[in-house]
C-alpha cells in the first residue's frame, strides 16, 4: 500500500473528526477568498466607472448619493441643475470637459439617460451592431442592457418614469434602438444611452408655440455634469468655486469611494476576523484530531518501524494527512466562495448594480491557499515530530 492509500484508509476510520477538521479549514478559506473576490472586483469596477471623471457637479446635498447616482448609477439623484451650468463650465479655462446627463426614466431597470457621444467615448465604448443617436428618441444600449432587455437594432420600447421598474410608461414617446455598444466591463453596459433632447421631449411633450417651447427651453435642467480638469491646480480652485453657488455642489468621485470603503471597512474588518477565528479554530482542531490519531496508532506506527519504516517516513505520514485534509479544505472553501459570490454577483445584476463573476481571482487568493498550507503544517508539526520519536520499545510493551 503507498504512503497515501494508507492515509486515507486511515481517515476513512473516523470520518466525523475529518469532516469537522475539513469543516472548520473551508469556512476560514472561504471567507477569505469571498472577501477577496468581491473587494478585489467592486475596487476595480468603481476604478473603472470614474476614470476620467475629475468632479461631478450637481444639486446640493450629499456628495456620495451625487456620485453614486451619477457615476455609479447605483441611487437617486440629488436634483437637477440649470442648463446652463453646463455652458459656464465649458466656458471655464479650468475645464477641460463638461459631459451633461439627465435621468429620470428606465426600462426593465435600466437607466435611460439622456447625455452627448462624448461619455460613450469617454469610456471607450465601441459599437458592436448598428450606429451612436443621432435624432430624438434614439437609443444606443449597453451590451448587459441590452442582453438583459432582449433588445437589437430596430427595437422600440416605451421608457418608465423613476430608476427602478415599475413606474407608469411614457406611451407618448416612444424609443428607438439605433445601436448596441460592446461589452466594456464599464458602467456603460448596463445603460440606455439617448441625446438630451430625448429626455426633455419626454417629459415635457410638444410645445404649442413659439412661447411655450421658449419657456420650457428657459427652465431646462441637467441631472449631473460630469467635469475633467484641464489642469492640475484646477482641484484646489474649481470645487470651491463651484460650491459657493447657491444651488451647485461638486463631489470628487476618489473622495467619496475613499469615504465609501471607510464605512464598509468595520464590516469588511470584522469578516476577516471571523476568518481568522475560523483558521484558529482549524489549526486547534486538526492538532487534536492528529495527536489523537497519533495516540491511536502508536502500536501500528512501532510496528511498521520495525519493518522498515524509517522516523523520517513516520513524521512523513502525520504531514502527508495534514496535507491532504488541507488540500480537501482548499477545495472545499474555494467551492463555498465560489457559490457565495455567484449568489451576491445575481443580486446585483437583478439590482442593475456592478457586475462581478466568481471566475475573476485575484491573485491574493493563491495566499490564502498557501496559508491554509501552512496551518495544516504547523498543526501537524508535533504530531509528526512526536512520530518520529517514538520509543519503540516502550510503546511495544504496552501495546
Amino acid at each position: 500500500m503507498t504512503d497515501l492509500g494508507l492515509i486515507w484508509a486511515q481517515l476513512k476510520m473516523r470520518p466525523l473528526r475529518t469532516l469537522l477538521s475539513v469543516l472548520l479549514l473551508a469556512l476560514g478559506v472561504a471567507t477569505l477568498v469571498f472577501l477577496l473576490l468581491v473587494q478585489s472586483q467592486l475596487s476595480r469596477a468603481l476604478a473603472r466607472d470614474a476614470q476620467g471623471v475629475d468632479v461631478v457637479v450637481g444639486a446640493k446635498g450629499s456628495p456620495l448619493q451625487l456620485i453614486l447616482s451619477a457615476v455609479y448609477h447605483i441611487d437617486v439623484p440629488t436634483g437637477n441643475v440649470p442648463l446652463t451650468t453646463v455652458e459656464q463650465l465649458r466656458s471655464n479655462r479650468l475645464v477641460a470637459s463638461a459631459i451633461p446627463i439627465s435621468m429620470g426614466d428606465n426600462h426593465q431597470g435600466f437607466r435611460i439617460i439622456g447625455t452627448e457621444i462624448a461619455l460613450i467615448e469617454q469610456y471607450d465604448g465601441r459599437l458592436e451592431t448598428g450606429r451612436l443617436f443621432q435624432d430624438k428618441l434614439e437609443v444606443v444600449a449597453g451590451a448587459e442592457a441590452a442582453r438583459s432587455a432582449q433588445l437589437r437594432v430596430g427595437s422600440t420600447f416605451y421608457g418608465t418614469h423613476g430608476l427602478a421598474a415599475g413606474g407608469f410608461a411614457h406611451e407618448d414617446a416612444q424609443y428607438r434602438v439605433v445601436g448596441v455598444l460592446a461589452p466594456t466591463g464599464t458602467v456603460l453596459d448596463r445603460l440606455l444611452l439617448t441625446d438630451l433632447a430625448s429626455v426633455w421631449y419626454t417629459h415635457e411633450g410638444e410645445a404649442a408655440d413659439d412661447a411655450e417651447r421658449k419657456v420650457l427651453e428657459a427652465e431646462r435642467e441637467v441631472t449631473a455634469v460630469l467635469v475633467r480638469y484641464a489642469a492640475p491646480m484646477a482641484a484646489a480652485i474649481l470645487p470651491r468655486q463651484i460650491n459657493a453657488e447657491p444651488r451647485l455642489q461638486a463631489a470628487v468621485p476618489a473622495n467619496e469611494v475613499a469615504r465609501l470603503f471607510a464605512l464598509m471597512g468595520a464590516a469588511i474588518d470584522t469578516l476577516r476576523a471571523f476568518a481568522g477565528l475560523l483558521l484558529a479554530s482549524a489549526l486547534l482542531a486538526l492538532f487534536v484530531a492528529l495527536m489523537n490519531a497519533l495516540d491511536e496508532r502508536r502500536y501500528d506506527i512501532a510496528v511498521l518501524r520495525l519493518l522498515g519504516a524509517s522516523p523520517a517516513r513516520v513524521a512523513l505520514w502525520m504531514l502527508l494527512e495534514a496535507w491532504l485534509l488541507a488540500a480537501a479544505a482548499v477545495l472545499l472553501g474555494v467551492l463555498i466562495a465560489s457559490a457565495a459570490v455567484a449568489v451576491v454577483a445575481h443580486w446585483l445584476a437583478q439590482a442593475r448594480s456592478f457586475a462581478i463573476s466568481p471566475l475573476d481571482w485575484p491573485p491574493e487568493v493563491g495566499a490564502v491557499m498557501v496559508l491554509a498550507l501552512a496551518v495544516a503544517t504547523l498543526a501537524a508539526a508535533v504530531p509528526a515530530w512526536r512520530a518520529g520519536r517514538m520509543n519503540l520499545h516502550t510503546t511495544l510493551a504496552q501495546g
